[in-house]
């Protein structure tokens, strides 16, 4: 059930965006925002968008937007996760090489951190921070805050020309804007894994609404 619902979100979030970024440019997205066209001049989504400095702010400031509210919309749905959660609980593992509750948000924090300073430059916040492997739900919660607060600043604060820079990940090469909803769908991954805890642990998860 868990699985089907969160199949659908992704997928009709995947569609808005793509809607979103084609009526702003006003024509096809993969011709212009894709990764790398296949001819042989091989240009990237950066190089055809500088074309045209004014579209690019207004593209620029669209995609932020849209990243924007996209994150405030993910906080919303994980402190839901992390509030349903009694603190008795934060170091439940449903076996012995799985992480804790607490380990899996710890993870999506370092992790969503520390692939945006290394992929798109962005300086990390735990750089010389070492959390504590196990953390008390209040801990996990200002952390969680924290994450959150400063993926919204980078997105605010980040350049055009950075915005639309390429960079590669998982294996393929995509535009930094992209990279921001590649942590976006690994927190959705996590926060899924998450709901079953509740589950196990007899707390019936509130449904999600939105986006």
């Amino acid at each position: 059930m868990a699985c089907g619902t969160g199949l659908r979100i992704g997928i009709i979030n995947e569609m808005k965006r793509t809607r979103f970024v084609q009526n702003l440019l006003g024509i096809g997205l993969l011709s212009v925002v894709g990764c790398r066209m296949g001819d042989d001049k091989k240009e990237t989504s950066s190089n055809l968008v500088h074309t045209d400095t004014n579209k690019t702010k207004e593209i620029a400031d669209g995609l932020r937007r849209e990243l924007i509210e996209a994150w405030h919309q993910s906080e919303k749905m994980t402190m839901i996760n992390v509030q349903q959660m009694p603190t008795e609980y934060f170091t439940y593992k449903y076996t012995e090489e799985a992480m804790t509750f607490s380990e899996q948000w710890r993870h999506c924090v370092i992790y969503t951190c520390g692939q945006l300073a290394g992929r798109a430059g962005i300086k990390n916040p735990y750089e010389n921070i070492k959390l504590p492997v196990q953390m008390p739900k209040e801990d996990v919660i200002t952390e969680l805050k924290n994450m959150y607060a400063h993926v919204r600043k980078s997105i605010k604060e980040l350049s055009d020309e950075k915005l639309f820079s390429d960079c590669d990940f998982a294996g393929a090469t995509i535009p930094v804007w992209r990279l921001f909803y590649a942590m976006e769908n690994h927190i959705i991954h996590h926060r899924g894994q998450c709901v079953v805890y509740l589950r196990l642990n007899e707390v019936v998860p509130k449904g999600y609404y939105g986006w």
